[in-house]
């Protein structure tokens, strides 16, 4: 009589979304380390936006008139949603930055080696910029109280304002994420990533009353998707001064709505692009 021998069969590995959300927090997890080994990374993140809340604050906001007042602390409060857009979007540069240095020095290859989904670098990479501008905000936030800002909204409301601006964030990282492909070193893409943001910032709500621009840059930042999370924003925290006037174009009128569609349309077409362009650059 024979002996029947069983044999266990061999785990079935995740598949499809189950692999990639894996390998993709295995990604983050590797950024997170390394970002939390080179703190200075952090600090250099918040020096710029604590440089811009105090000079704006202290220096133009006696003289920055919204909604016809000149009151430095409604420009406080007005300013705000502005710096903490800025922020979530400057974060574009340094995700760019570190793909490109993973590409520069090989690191790309070696997990090209490896059984792992292929967009799962960039989307790892992509969520641990993204905690790191969670952490930024927070300490923004405490400083913005420190000056003075509040906002007048219930605690859901506030929250789904740092919703909306993280939202925002992460779909910029994408853009970062295709520069960093698309170019040979770091530098190249710190300053790509910068070069386009400026525009984008400046000609918005974010600084100043959109109302008060002339009428070509008017339209432009009444349709910026910058402008629609900052004027969304102001909604939900409370900030909009006494006497201001919300601009008639469809997205300052239904800026929260507008603004998840255009982080979600921003976000869709760049991972797309972004993803297209690693598989390429790896083939």
């Amino acid at each position: 009589m024979s002996a029947v021998t069983r044999t266990t069969p061999a785990p079935t590995p995740a598949g499809g979304i189950g692999k990639s959300v894996r390998d993709s927090l295995v990604i983050a997890r590797r950024n997170l380390i390394r970002m939390s080994r080179i703190p200075e990374m952090i600090l250099f993140g918040l020096i710029q936006p604590v440089m811009f809340v105090v000079l704006f604050t202290y220096v133009f906001g006696g003289s920055i008139q919204v909604g016809g007042s000149l009151s430095s602390q409604d420009y406080r409060e007005f300013l705000m949603a502005g710096i903490f857009a800025q922020t979530v979007t400057f974060a574009t540069a340094g995700a760019g930055a570190g793909i490109a240095d993973d590409m520069h020095k090989g690191l790309i290859d070696r997990f090209r080696s490896l059984p792992m989904a292929r967009g799962a670098v960039l989307t790892g990479r992509t969520v641990a910029d993204l905690v790191q501008t969670a952490l930024t905000l927070v300490v923004l936030a405490l400083v913005a109280l420190l000056i003075g800002w509040r906002a007048h909204e219930n605690f859901g409301k506030i929250l789904a304002g740092f919703g909306l601006l993280l939202l925002l964030g992460y779909a910029f990282s994408w853009i970062g994420a295709l520069i960093g492909l698309s170019v040979r070193t770091p530098e190249a893409a710190t300053s790509g990533g910068l070069i386009w943001l400026f525009p984008l910032t400046f000609i918005s709500n974010a600084f100043v009353d959109s109302n008060n621009l002339p009428t070509f840059f008017r339209h432009i930042a009444e349709w910026n998707p910058f402008s629609t999370t900052v004027q969304a924003c102001r909604e939900l925290f409370g900030n909009l001064p006494p006497g201001f006037k919300t601009p008639d174009a469809w997205p300052m009128q239904h800026p929260v709505l507008a603004s998840v569609l255009w982080s979600v349309v921003i976000l869709v077409v760049f991972r797309t692009l972004a993803v297209r362009k690693y598989r390429s650059a790896s083939a």
